[in-house]
């Protein structure tokens, strides 16, 4: 029982969701049964552009440490808010959240370039959580029952956290600072006096990944039609016997 509750609610995972989750922990899972080292996945542009390792590109944003709290706290953290923003404000726009992806790993790449940061991960979890933090404002948050604040200020919640676990700031505030510039330029500035929509997605991505439209001019064939189909005709006999 509790492993088809598990299978039912892995299933009802919107896709990009279920993607990046299932990526993150198949990779923590490789490098946990030693298939594979961090050494093999972590951000080193050397390697990317000397080596043509390009997969590092990817694979560090996978890798968020060995099984632990860390780990796990990571994990709740990216499956809610990533989502929460998928079902919630990207609802039917999944071209736009991949694209939200996309925008957001690039520019975490250009500083990753500038600074010696392995992997970016938790920037990555810290982003989604920032722009669905201020779509969602008047929402009240609560942080393991010791405070609670409206939701925009859950990811510096977060970023003190990581600083009372001893932990470095700085990739929590370029999460912080990524999220925000998604934010400005998507919802913040096209609404301004003279403001316009810069981030446009691009159409290949609205043709893998959006259900086209049906097209309202378009007359199916007679044998395809509702009134045709073979059920309607049952339950038609149902409601007027002969």
């Amino acid at each position: 029982m509790a492993y088809q509750g598990f299978a039912q609610e892995y299933l009802g995972m919107p896709a990009v969701t279920r993607a990046y989750t299932t990526a993150c922990v198949l990779t923590t899972a490789a490098v946990q049964l030693e298939f594979i080292t961090p050494f093999q996945l972590y951000f080193n542009p050397d390697l990317i552009f000397r080596k043509f390792q390009i997969w590092r590109l990817i694979t560090n944003f996978l890798f968020f440490g060995p099984l632990g709290f860390s780990f796990f706290f990571n994990m709740i953290f990216l499956y809610r808010y990533c989502r929460m923003l998928e079902e919630g404000s990207f609802r039917g726009r999944t071209a736009d959240f991949v694209f939200m992806f996309l925008f957001g790993g690039f520019l975490m790449t250009l500083f990753g370039l500038f600074a010696s940061l392995f992997f970016l991960g938790q920037a990555f979890t810290i982003m989604l959580v920032y722009v669905w933090s201020r779509r969602n404002p008047y929402i009240r948050m609560n942080f393991f029952g010791l405070l609670n604040f409206q939701a925009p200020f859950l990811p510096w919640v977060l970023m003190g956290f990581s600083l009372l676990l001893g932990n470095s700031i700085i990739i929590d505030l370029l999460g912080i600072a990524v999220g925000h510039i998604y934010y400005f330029l998507e919802d913040v500035f096209p609404n301004q006096p003279g403001g316009k929509k810069l981030l446009l997605t691009p159409g290949f991505l609205k043709m893998v990944f959006d259900t086209p439209e049906e097209d309202p001019n378009y007359n199916p064939l007679p044998e395809d039609r509702p009134e045709n189909q073979p059920r309607d005709q049952d339950q038609n006999q149902q409601q007027h016997p002969e």
